[in-house]
């Protein structure tokens, strides 16, 4: 390992963002911030916790991440020597790429034909859904704290008593009749 260069979960961390960053861009968190690009305004995958989203033990990728991590950063590694680019042994080489190379790279571990496509592609997967479904918290909790990618897509909020209504149809019209025993929280007696 370089001098000054990051070692072992700062690695993992800085990496796994510039990778979610990469998928669903946000704006930088501070000046110098070097796994978030800053190529887009407001919270992107990272600010809406792609991170913890890849972390948890229930999604299946947890285990995997150190792995995940050493691969990409080696294909960083790669790809730089292919196109001459000089890396900034201070931070991973994945995060030290440009948000262009950065892409550029994803989109090859991505496209079709590439030996561990379906690796990068759930990789990548995990880092939407933090942004557009907030699948690591509950959707109260998202919105209560502002989470960037619900606010993005318009995820509306709950009426004051917590539930979900919506009075105007999404079709313009309902699609089918109350059942006759459906109560007023609308479940089904």
């Amino acid at each position: 390992m370089q001098p000054g260069a990051p070692e072992g979960n700062e690695t993992k961390i800085m990496t796994l963002e510039a990778f979610a960053d990469t998928i669903v861009p946000g704006e930088k968190r501070w000046p110098d911030d070097r796994a978030v690009a800053g190529v887009s305004v407001g919270g992107g995958a990272v600010a809406s916790g792609a991170v913890t989203l890849l972390e948890d033990p229930a999604g299946g990728l947890a285990e995997a991440l150190d792995g995940i991590v050493f691969g990409l950063n080696a294909y960083a590694e790669g790809f730089a020597a292919e196109h001459g680019v000089a890396l900034d042994e201070s931070v991973p080489p994945f995060v030290a790429l440009s948000y262009e190379h950065r892409t550029a790279l994803v989109a090859h571990l991505t496209a079709p034909g590439h030996p561990e496509k379906a690796l990068w592609v759930g990789v990548t997967l995990f880092c939407n859904m933090a942004f557009d479904s907030a699948a690591h918290i509950s959707t109260h909790d998202a919105l209560a704290e502002g989470h960037p990618g619900l606010l993005t897509i318009g995820y509306s909020r709950p009426d004051p008593d917590g539930l979900w209504r919506f009075p105007r149809f999404s079709y313009g019209r309902p699609l089918s009749s109350l059942h006759p025993n459906t109560t007023s929280t609308g479940s089904p007696a």
